[in-house]
């Protein structure tokens, strides 16, 4: 099984009720020897205050300390997960050289205006409209960003889909997903593998195996695993399966980060 989950979440994130110490004593309690917490900064989305929930300075003031009392148990990272906009670039550039940052997810929560989690896309659009407006801003994101590390989930709005993966497959998006593969690569930046796909009933993990075939087919070396846990008991949640599902995709090493590099790490 993997030793680190480097995707979660805790009472800094809009949608969280768990205190990062209960998020550290669940990964003990399953015997990871690492954890990153990358609690949400979406700039902008005032629907969900974001700013009043993450206080990156009081953020930094109780992770730093936790992660100092929990040293001889477990190794515990301080990360961040930005929700992308095209317009953000320059205010996210400021906002993560500020910060000691060990691991920088950039993610798409947002588009046409619209969190994608809350429906109203889906209203007026079909599933293939939606989906297909939404790798095309993740596309336009990922262009003009350049302060992350890996994209999360990047089949993500598959899970609120009317028709949910039955309107999805990456034949049917080839074209855009090859050009956010082919700019991320070209970026140095990598893709994660985010187990929550399985949880949210998917029958697959993000992305799909096609796109993680392809994001290795075009050189992608650089992938990190993550269970987007918001809960102690999301904490690595069906990591049995992770390396099975990379090795079979052509990967022979995931990746973990501390201080904004990586550090590759042999599957089992």
């Amino acid at each position: 099984m993997m030793r680190a989950d480097v995707h979660m979440h805790s009472t800094f994130s809009h949608d969280s009720d768990a205190s990062p110490e209960q998020m550290i004593l669940g990964a003990i309690e399953k015997k990871l020897e690492m954890i990153c917490f990358t609690d949400h900064f979406d700039k902008d989305n005032m629907a969900w205050g974001e700013e009043d929930i993450f206080d990156p300075e009081k953020y930094f003031c109780v992770l730093s300390p936790l992660s100092e009392k929990y040293k001889d148990q477990i190794d515990v990272r301080i990360g961040v997960e930005l929700g992308f906009q095209p317009h953000l670039g320059a205010y996210y550039h400021t906002f993560v050289e500020k910060y000691p940052f060990d691991f920088v997810i950039g993610s798409v929560h947002f588009a046409g205006g619209y969190d994608i989690a809350h429906g109203e896309l889906f209203e007026e659009h079909s599933d293939e409209e939606v989906y297909r407006l939404i790798l095309e801003e993740s596309l336009e994101d990922i262009k003009v960003m350049d302060d992350f590390d890996v994209l999360g989930h990047l089949d993500y709005m598959a899970r609120y889909g009317k028709e949910k993966e039955k309107a999805y497959s990456y034949q049917k998006f080839s074209e855009i997903i090859d050009e956010i593969l082919k700019t991320l690569v070209a970026k140095g930046k990598g893709i994660e593998l985010n187990m929550a796909g399985l949880k949210y009933g998917l029958s697959f993990a993000h992305p799909c195996r096609d796109v993680l075939k392809r994001y290795r087919e075009l050189g992608g070396e650089i992938i990190t695993v993550g269970s987007d846990g918001h809960k102690p008991e999301h904490i690595a949640y069906d990591f049995q399966k992770a390396a099975d599902i990379l090795t079979a995709c052509g990967f022979k090493y995931y990746t973990e980060f501390s201080a904004r590099r990586p550090v590759f790490k042999q599957l089992a």
